[in-house]
């Protein structure tokens, strides 16, 4: 069974909550052709190896995957289609992409909006809550907070479901 588009979807949640194991069931359970936009970078061997985790749990499940750091508005127009289901893991790495690399965040939340109006395909977007803890001690930190909160509200706005995810559990927030 193909379950209709009906905008994009955003499923929030903290560290190890579940959110892309919930985020690759909605994907899952659309019946579409699952392409995933990968925006993490490895820097570091620990992140080489959480990335080689998450690609070996999708192989053979008829993922196709498009690693995709920095131009996310891009690599989502170039599979941009009615008959995809696609999901984007995770915003808050691409936000730290953008810092890292000091582009205009504004610029780059307003094109990701201005995307997400006019999306054909069935977006499911994953990204980390950051905002619930204390405030960070350090300006890059906070930064980054300020940042992801942005996007949050931002994508939020436009998406049709919003999830949060906590200790595998998700709470429907929108749609």
């Amino acid at each position: 069974m193909i379950i209709p588009n009906t905008g994009p979807v955003l499923v929030l949640g903290g560290a190890r909550s579940g959110k892309s194991s919930f985020a690759e069931k909605l994907v899952e359970a659309s019946g579409l052709p699952m392409h995933y936009v990968a925006t993490g970078r490895a820097f570091d061997d620990e992140m080489r190896e959480r990335i080689g985790r998450h690609q070996a749990a999708r192989q053979g499940k008829g993922w196709t995957t498009h690693e995709e750091p920095l131009d996310l508005v891009g690599a989502l127009r170039h599979i941009d289609d009615p008959a995809r289901a696609i999901l984007i893991d995770c915003l808050t790495l691409w936000v730290t992409n953008l810092m890292m690399e000091e582009r205009d965040m504004a610029a780059e939340f307003a094109a990701l909006a201005a995307f997400l109006s006019d999306a054909r395909a069935r977006l499911i977007l994953v990204s980390n809550e950051v905002g619930l803890g204390i405030v960070p001690e350090n300006r890059m930190a906070r930064d980054f907070r300020d940042h992801a909160g942005r996007l949050h509200q931002i994508v939020a706005e436009k998406s049709a479901e919003v999830y949060f995810v906590a200790a595998g559990l998700p709470l429907k927030m929108k749609g």
